[in-house]
Order: structure tokens, then sequence, then C-alpha cells
């Protein structure tokens, strides 16, 4: 980040000034985003966003510290400093030989994400970049990497500011549920729901029983709370038949839940000045520079997708008790 700033000094003097002066002035993830901003997202995703900003908030102060070799007027410039940083970030490629490092090279940080890449990007040990083929591209498609975790996209949405089109899951927002995820030991990359079908992940079925249990049966929460973090599948399973019905409403609930919440925020982010907020639009709902959506109309859609499935679901638990 010091170095583009470095680099960004010498104006037109820079070897790397035709690369700095093509890159995009204008960022729409988290580290670039305001209160307001937050206040239009998914708690999860804003959580991640809002990380984002803190994270730029601890580089911005450390930059003031002036240990660095940058003129006054460049730490002081918000506006640079700001745009230095997201270029790093949403630029750079991690290596781990022979030493950990974060590196930039200028084309290959052109290539954009997809959840089935075509491309990876490698360093040597001199520092050389190359970029390799993972299999036969057609003539005419385009190069691809992975900059993220395909089945759960949030985190590049926070870091990047897009949310993948092609990406075959997403987090099931259940935030609320974090004391519980830690105590079953989850990952948020494990609670998920499919973005075709609606299907949801066992593991998110578990932490909506382990919370129903813990409310109204403590001794039966220890019990299944154990069976999960020993992969006792059997145990599971006798919990999930029995209160089959009582999970189902809930999850439901926390469903529509989401859709009620996606009208306010819509509501929320429509009465921003877009002087003021000139990203509250894209984060509604657009189409964005990399491919990807992200929004509350979005998230209305998927979300319809859920109720689909526990209609499917119920109509199915019904079939085979009548059986």
């Amino acid at each position: 980040m010091v170095r583009i700033l470095a680099e960004w000094e010498k104006g037109q003097d820079s070897v790397y000034f035709p690369w700095l002066n093509s890159l995009p002035r204008q960022f729409f993830n988290g580290a670039s985003m305001t209160k307001r901003c937050f206040e239009c997202l998914p708690p999860y995703a804003g959580w991640l966003a809002s990380t984002e900003r803190t994270n730029y908030g601890h580089f911005n102060m450390a930059l003031k510290q002036g240990y660095v070799p940058l003129n006054p007027e460049t730490i002081m410039d918000r506006e640079a400093v700001k745009w230095a940083y997201n270029v790093a970030l949403t630029r750079f490629h991690e290596i781990w030989q022979p030493d950990r490092q974060k590196l930039i090279a200028p084309m290959a940080d052109m290539l954009n994400h997809a959840a089935e890449h075509n491309c990876e990007i490698s360093f040597d040990y001199e520092g050389n970049c190359q970029v390799t083929a993972l299999y036969d591209i057609p003539a005419g498609s385009p190069l691809t990497i992975s900059l993220g975790d395909p089945t759960n996209p949030t985190p590049i949405f926070a870091q990047y500011g897009f949310l993948p089109q092609d990406c075959a899951t997403i987090f099931c927002k259940a935030m609320h549920l974090d004391k519980q995820i830690k105590e079953l030991g989850y990952e948020f990359s494990e609670l998920l729901i499919q973005t075709e079908t609606g299907e949801i992940a066992p593991k998110v079925w578990d932490v909506f029983l382990y919370d129903l249990l813990q409310k109204s049966d403590p001794n039966s929460a220890q019990e299944f709370g154990m069976a999960c973090r020993n992969d006792d599948e059997s145990t599971k399973q006798y919990y999930l038949d029995q209160y089959y019905s009582y999970t189902l409403e809930a999850l439901k609930e926390h469903v529509f839940g989401i859709l009620n919440s996606a009208d306010k925020l819509t509501m929320r982010a429509q009465s921003y000045d877009l002087e003021t907020h000139p990203r509250v639009p894209r984060l509604c709902c657009n189409r964005w520079d990399r491919p990807g959506r992200w929004g509350v109309e979005w998230l209305r859609e998927q979300t319809m997708f859920d109720v689909r499935y526990f209609e499917v679901k119920k109509n199915w638990q019904s079939g085979s008790q009548a059986i």
C-alpha cells in the first residue's frame, strides 16, 4: 500500500503510471463504505464489511505515525490514501514460499473471479509472476481466478465489493445464533443454503434445533450438542426426527424474517441522498464492474427459494408420516 502511494507521488515519472492510471477510482467494498452503507446490509455482510472498514482505519492511523518514505502531503490526502489501500486490498496475491508476502503483478491483477476458475497465479522465488491455465480454455473465454471460497461468498463482497453470480450457496444469515454456532464448533462456511433449490445444509438444522432445545430442554440440548461435536449421527438424527416440525417452523420464521428485513433495508436505502451516498443503488441491487451482484432485491429473490423448499419439505414429511 505504501509502495503504491510512493509510485503515485511520482506521477508520470513512475514506470507504473500507465497501470495506476488504468485503475478504478471508486470502490464499493467494506473499506469504502460509510456507517449508513452498513445499515443497508444484512447482518453478516454488514459485520464483515464494517470489519474491513476498521482495518482501513488502523492502516490510516499507522500511516500517520510518519515512519514511511512518503511526503506529509500524501499521508494527509485522505482520498489518495483510501484509493491506494483499496488498490492493494483488491489486487494482491498472497504467496507463502519462500516467505509470506502479498504481491501485485500488473495485468495479472485484471483477472476476474469465478467459482470454477480456469487459471491460477503463482510467483517464482525471484518474484516473477506466472498465470497458468488449469485446462484448455476456448478462444474468446475470459481468464478467471478464485478470489475466495465460492461456498461462502459474502467475504468476497466485503473485500472486493461484489457478490459472485455463480455461487452455488449462500450463508444462512443466522448471525443471531453466533453463540450456538461456536458452541457446536461449526463454521459459517458450513451453514449454507443452496441458491438453486433452497436446500438447507444439515448443520443449519443442527444450529436451529440446538437453540430450541436450549430454551425448552437444557438436558436434551447438552446431549444433542455433544452428539454434534462428536459426529454422533444416530443421536443427532433421533433429536432431529423428534423435533422436526419445531425446527422447520423456526427456520421458516427466520427466512420470513429475512424477507421482512429486506423490505426495511430497501426502504432505508431509498431514503438516502444519492449525492452523499453514491453506493446505495449498488448495495440495493445492481450488476457491478466485476461479475456479480448484491443487494436486498437479490436477498429477497434468493429467500423465496428457501420458502418454496420449506413447502416441499413439509409436504414430503406429511406424505412420509401418512405412509
